[in-house]
């Protein structure tokens, strides 16, 4: 589902509810950074835009802020989402807690199944940014989606065929501002986002 509400992949929710996440202190740290900058938030139409997300030890599952959720300056643990399982070649996913698992929660999956060492993933939204990473980094192809299993695909290929991994960041060029940046931890995603600029 989109943050507009149109289905983009099947999500199950797990019967099992989200009932800890221990990193939820340091997610709303920096969230709320990001939201000051205009990173993540509520755009004129009342569409939430960002997420981010925290990997699981080092399990394939993750940490993400639900759907629907950027107008929220701090996120409670029903605010967010837990995704347990995924299938990227079927399009689904099942997650536990109360909230929708974001909409761009394939991408996030395709990232962490990219790199083991990639613990923490920001997905922001500045225009400024989005042609500097464009201009600078690499970019999924045009005409791409945001939230979709496509986009999930043009990630795992961006990683296998580009610097992306080095870089630690990239744009959606279908999706415009749209940027990714991600790291070992949230600080190091965080930092790796603002060295592309100055805010």
């Amino acid at each position: 589902m989109s943050e507009t509400g149109s289905v983009k992949f099947i999500a199950k929710r797990s019967t099992r509810p989200l009932t800890s996440f221990g990193a939820l202190p340091e997610l709303n740290t920096y969230r709320a950074r990001l939201r000051s900058l205009g990173l993540l938030g509520v755009d004129a139409d009342g569409i939430g835009f960002g997420n981010v997300s925290i990997r699981d030890g080092t399990t394939t599952q993750f940490y993400i802020t639900g759907s629907g959720t950027g107008h929220k300056e701090e996120l409670l643990l029903t605010d967010c989402a837990k995704v347990v399982t995924y299938d990227l070649a079927r399009h689904g996913l099942a997650f536990e807690g109360s909230a929708m698992a974001s909409s761009e929660s394939l991408t996030h999956a395709a990232i962490y199944e990219a790199d083991e060492s990639i613990g923490a993933i920001i997905h922001g939204h500045s225009l400024t940014l989005w042609r500097e990473l464009r201009e600078k980094a690499p970019a999924t192809p045009p005409g791409i989606e945001s939230g979709t299993p496509e986009m999930a695909q043009a990630v795992q290929q961006l990683f296998a065929t580009t610097n992306a991994r080095d870089q630690q960041s990239f744009a959606m060029t279908g999706h415009r501002e749209g940027v990714i940046s991600f790291g070992r931890d949230l600080g190091d995603a965080y930092a790796n986002l603002m060295r592309w600029g100055s805010f």
